[in-house]
């Protein structure tokens, strides 16, 4: 079953990992990740916000304070929490804030949820290491959040895999150019 076919409603496996990537708009930032091995899938939706059950008119308004989001549920075996934070530095530009390139909003700000308090401190060192980095090509300062994961809320159906359902599809995402180390 390839990652693109799988029920987005039922819980993962027990021995899989996940965690929450917000770099604009969701199309672009899920299929950030669909080449990689050790992938199980992706599902976007949204979290960090304050609104109880939101969907994708609430979260445009802005009033929700909620981001749209990438869940990447994977088997840290085969793809390390340093490869994907590679692709979350490198896929977007985090200097911005509440906007990737035309997409304007809160709910398009760089963010990264996790719901393993252990995983915040590696987090924010990556953060840290990638802003030398952005330093080095005269950026200015990271603005992704680094929090504890509430809620996620599911996306409506047609928001899942859209940009494998439509291959041309709108993506604004464009990284800094920086690497990160």
């Amino acid at each position: 079953m390839s990652i693109f076919d799988k029920d987005l409603t039922i819980d993962k496996p027990s021995h899989l990992s996940h965690i929450f990537f917000g770099m604009g708009c969701f199309w672009g930032a899920e299929r950030k990740f669909w080449q990689l091995d050790g992938l199980y899938t992706t599902a976007v939706g949204y979290a960090g916000g304050h609104t109880k059950d939101p969907n994708y008119e609430t979260v445009c308004n802005g009033d929700t304070g909620h981001a749209e989001v990438v869940k990447v549920i994977y088997d840290q075996q085969i793809v390390s929490l340093k490869q994907l934070l590679k692709i979350f530095w490198e896929s977007h530009d985090p200097t911005q804030l509440n906007r990737q390139g035309n997409d304007i909003g809160s709910q398009y700000r760089s963010i990264i949820l996790s719901n393993n308090s252990n995983e915040i401190e590696p987090l924010q060192d990556s953060k840290k290491k990638f802003q030398i980095e952005l330093d080095k090509l005269s950026y200015g300062s990271i603005k992704t959040e680094i929090v504890i994961l509430d809620k996620f809320y599911l996306a409506e159906d047609y928001h899942q895999k859209y940009l494998h359902k439509n291959p041309n599809g709108y993506c604004g995402l464009k990284g800094t150019g920086a690497k990160y180390p």
